[in-house]
């Protein structure tokens, strides 16, 4: 019985972090246009730091090892970094519903680099199922870009990748450090480099800004960045990751469903299809069948 509510706690908990990041472009389009790309895309860190440093002595947390930091450096580059600014810089040209559709090939990305980073290798349908939600994007981006990729799609797609790299060596690492333990000191390693830029970038203007941007900019800082990442691998922690994950093909969905909400954006036919059709190649190529690279000591 105590198994059975653990896992549906750890579904409640997944499906509470799917929300929560389903939030963050949304979050991330209104505080931009107040704050700019350098303040919103590594300010949220620097903020989030304040709050993770607090956690982190009152649990009294180990430090990483030397052979842990590398890793983190890795989660540090794309989850802290990467991902934020570009996403940030996209949001300035971009609908959110338009990123929603190019973000949902983030499980597919985090999936490819988990199997290469386990020394695993992807079967034809993983192949086909990535070239199949790869090509309606692009389809996607080039319909509304009138021909062509606009540098912001580049952006959101880059973004995706690096991610998704992020993810596979977080994912990797949290076994051994601990699940939420790895973005807190992933956030640590990042918040210090980011302050001067931060600074450098304030202005007075700013503290006129709407209290919307002000709201979107805190969740940004204290959940997307953090507290969404704690309710996520808590929940695979306790549901289990296979099933858990699963709630994140929602996210693109709830993306669209925020933008229209609580942006008035007005979502197309075309783009509720190409989420559906995206989410279901990301479907075929997580449950892809892989086999193991066999080193060349053990075939004699």
């Amino acid at each position: 019985m105590q198994g059975v509510t653990r896992e549906k706690l750890g579904l409640l908990l997944g499906l509470a972090g799917v929300i929560c990041f389903s939030l963050t472009l949304p979050a991330t389009s209104i505080a931009v246009e107040y704050f700019g790309t350098t303040v919103v895309g590594l300010g949220r860190t620097v903020v989030a730091a304040i709050l993770v440093a607090v956690v982190l002595i009152v649990r009294k947390e180990k430090l990483p090892s030397p052979g842990q930091f590398k890793s983190l450096l890795i989660v540090a580059v794309g989850a802290v970094l990467g991902f934020p600014l570009l996403t940030s810089w996209a949001m300035e040209s971009l609908p959110v519903s338009h990123g929603a559709v190019e973000v949902a090939l983030l499980p597919l990305a985090t999936a490819g680099f988990a199997m290469f980073r386990a020394g695993e290798i992807p079967s034809i349908k993983f192949w086909v199922s990535s070239i199949i939600g790869s090509l309606a994007v692009i389809m996607y981006a080039l319909h509304l870009g009138f021909g062509q990729l606009q540098f912001a799609d580049l952006a959101l797609l880059t973004a995706v990748i690096i991610l998704g790299l992020s993810y596979a060596e977080g994912g990797k690492l949290a076994k051994e450090l601990g699940s939420w333990q790895v973005i807190a000191w992933a956030i640590m390693i990042g918040a210090p480099f980011f302050i001067i830029p931060v600074g450098l970038n304030l202005t007075t203007e700013m503290l006129h800004a709407p209290i919307q941007a002000w709201v979107s900019l805190m969740y940004l800082a204290v959940v997307s960045q953090f507290l969404a990442y704690v309710a996520w691998y808590s929940g695979m922690a306790m549901g289990g990751i296979s099933r858990v994950s699963q709630i994140q093909y929602l996210q693109p969905f709830l993306m669209i469903l925020f933008a229209t909400v609580f942006l008035d954006e007005s979502i197309t036919f075309f783009t509720l299809v190409t989420a559906v059709i995206v989410v279901f190649s990301v479907i075929l190529g997580k449950n892809a069948h892989v086999t193991k690279k066999v080193a060349v000591s053990e075939k004699h």
